[in-house]
């Protein structure tokens, strides 16, 4: 059963491993049409530093994703305190209200976002898109920082208190600390579900105005070309560099003082 087990996992890596590793190896290949065997060249990179659609996506969908991460986690980060350091009529309604966003498909939520901007006023652009992907990220702020806050021991901030904190202090001194690692996971998701977004980008952008989910998406309509692949090499391997700072910083999976 061990054995099975493993070959099992090894099998699901490979599933999932693969496609990343041919893509990103036909990156630096000089043949645009995949032929083999590979002739290792950075062709390809140089072509995407010209191509002014795919570069102008790709800085649309880094700033917005910055800011939804940003946005999203400050609200959401109050959200959930509010949630859970608080009580008040119609807060379990607010806590299950958290779960639609998130279960219901993006096709139906991009539709309604479009539908709502129009009728508005707020329209369509890079604005909206801010928007959209802002209110899609907060329920998952709400859920991670929430999880992280139900580890919380409670009587920590009463202790800073009763020792003459006020309670701002107490919160900032003590518990925001405590809450860092969720915080941080909850801006890191934020950031990737921006990121990543299509559907609702794709029915809020305006023409010549679109992020790199959308331009890919164009791009691949029209015919395939080897500069997707360059840039998913570089979005690739910027992501695993971000994971390892990350991990090392936390110190994930690190050794504990046993002393």
């Amino acid at each position: 059963m061990i054995a099975l087990g493993r070959t099992f996992l090894a099998a699901t890596l490979v599933f999932l491993y693969l496609p990343i590793a041919v893509m990103v190896a036909m990156a630096f290949n000089a043949s645009p049409l995949y032929t083999l065997p590979i002739e290792p060249t950075f062709h390809w990179f140089g072509v995407l530093a010209e191509n002014g659609p795919l570069l102008s996506a790709t800085y649309n969908s880094l700033m917005i994703a910055l800011a939804t991460s940003v946005i999203a986690t400050a609200v959401g980060t109050l959200a959930s305190l509010a949630l859970n350091r608080r009580t008040f009529r119609g807060q379990s309604l607010l806590k299950v209200l958290l779960l639609p966003p998130i279960a219901i498909p993006w096709l139906i939520t991009g539709t309604a976002m479009l539908v709502f901007f129009f009728w508005t006023g707020i329209g369509r652009g890079l604005h909206a898109m801010l928007i959209g992907h802002v209110a899609l990220a907060i329920p998952y702020v709400v859920l991670i920082v929430g999880t992280g806050m139900q580890t919380l021991r409670a009587d920590l901030e009463e202790a800073a208190m009763s020792l003459g904190s006020t309670p701002i202090h107490a919160f900032f001194a003590v518990t925001l600390p405590l809450l860092a690692p969720s915080i941080i996971a909850a801006l890191l998701f934020a950031f990737a579900v921006s990121l990543d977004q299509f559907v609702v980008s794709y029915f809020l952008a305006t023409p010549g105005v679109s992020t790199l989910p959308v331009e890919i998406y164009t791009s691949i309509r029209k015919g395939f070309t080897p500069e997707i692949n360059a840039i998913s090499a570089i979005f690739l391997g910027v992501s695993a560099v971000l994971v390892l700072i990350f991990a090392q910083l936390s110190n994930l999976g690190g050794s504990r003082d046993r002393r």
